[in-house]
């Protein structure tokens, strides 16, 4: 029974290491230094699509599991509806890699990378 205990205690210490690992807090200045993202805003069904690129500018690491963050703006740049999106697969070093999703239609747009982990450097990945 202690066993058991202490194996659940081990277990939540390193969940909440591993999630604040994860959630290292990037300023935007530093995120607009190591990446750069280009979009396009579509219509389909009658909500606004935002599809474009998002560029890794780091020749050297590779950006793994990305969300972006999609926030809707109204005219007077008020924020009016929030989404998010995962990039697909790895944004490469010195390389890009597509994302897409709906969001709420609206005046503008603000479009930012939400979090993401960088990948090893060099070698196969499987």
């Amino acid at each position: 029974m202690r066993a058991g205990r202490l194996a659940r205690v081990i277990a939540v210490v390193a969940w909440m290491g591993a999630s604040s690992a994860a959630a290292a807090p990037y300023a935007q200045e530093t995120l607009d230094r190591y990446f750069r993202i280009e979009y396009d805003v579509g219509a389909k069904g009658g909500r606004a699509v935002i599809s474009g690129y998002v560029y890794n500018l780091n020749p050297g690491i590779p950006a793994e599991r990305m969300q972006i963050s999609i926030e809707t703006l109204d005219a007077a740049g008020t924020v009016i509806g929030k989404s998010s999106t995962w990039v697909l697969g790895s944004v490469p070093a010195g390389n890009r890699a597509y994302f897409s999703a709906k969001a709420t239609p609206g005046a503008s747009y603000r479009v930012q990378v939400l979090s993401f982990d960088w990948g090893s450097r060099g070698g196969a990945s499987m």
